[in-house]
């Protein structure tokens, strides 16, 4: 039902929100059925990226991980992932009223995994760590999620799509907020809890 769903915003967006308004999911439902596997994506291929292929920096040696350094890193960077998921659809439910936007925090649990697929999708991307390569699958996978994001809004909060696109724009500014507390949370645990070991 799911990738049916996800193939179905691919091609018409609109009409496949107002197919997935109709059907109720509960937060429990939306993590056991979607959002820990989709969070497994980019850890698991992050994990393989950096155990098994490796990357270069400027040009130079590739560098590896040991696999029992990356393991904690990718563990802790997937339990990260899950939390990241659930403080966005927190932040959409509270910021609703503010916008006259009417969503339970089911809705927007189902919200923030329907738009965070491309952003999780793209983590296969870590198999291969190539900077450049990274950067454009990350760019592509971000387009995706917004334009998943502006069309889906009006439709599960009953709202304008101006309003809509208001509202989603707040959501994209608490995102990065989020990617920054992501981002930060992955310096401070490789800093001091799970130290990588490098391989040259």
């Amino acid at each position: 039902m799911y990738v049916q769903h996800f193939v179905g915003l691919i091609s018409h967006p609109k009409e496949e929100w107002e197919e997935i308004v109709e059907e109720k999911y509960s937060i429990l439902q939306c993590y056991l059925r979607y959002i820990i596997w989709l969070a497994a994506i980019p850890a698991v291929s992050v994990y393989i990226g950096t155990t098994q292929v490796g990357w270069s920096l400027g040009g130079g040696d590739t560098v590896l991980l040991t696999e029992a350094s990356a393991l904690p890193i990718a563990v802790a960077f997937y339990l990260v992932l899950l939390g990241a998921v659930g403080a966005m659809a927190y932040a959409m439910y509270w910021m609703e009223h503010t916008y006259g936007v009417d969503a339970s925090l089911e809705r927007c649990f189902m919200l923030t995994t329907f738009t965070a697929t491309p952003m999780m999708l793209a983590g296969l991307a870590g198999l291969y760590p190539v900077m450049w390569f990274d950067v454009m699958v990350g760019l592509v996978a971000i387009t995706h999620t917004l334009k998943l994001l502006i069309t889906g809004v009006p439709i599960l909060g009953h709202i304008s799509e101006e309003r809509g696109f208001m509202f989603s724009m707040s959501v994209v500014t608490v995102g990065l907020c989020v990617l920054v507390a992501v981002l930060a949370i992955t310096v401070i645990l490789w800093a001091s809890i799970t130290p990588p070991v490098f391989i040259r």
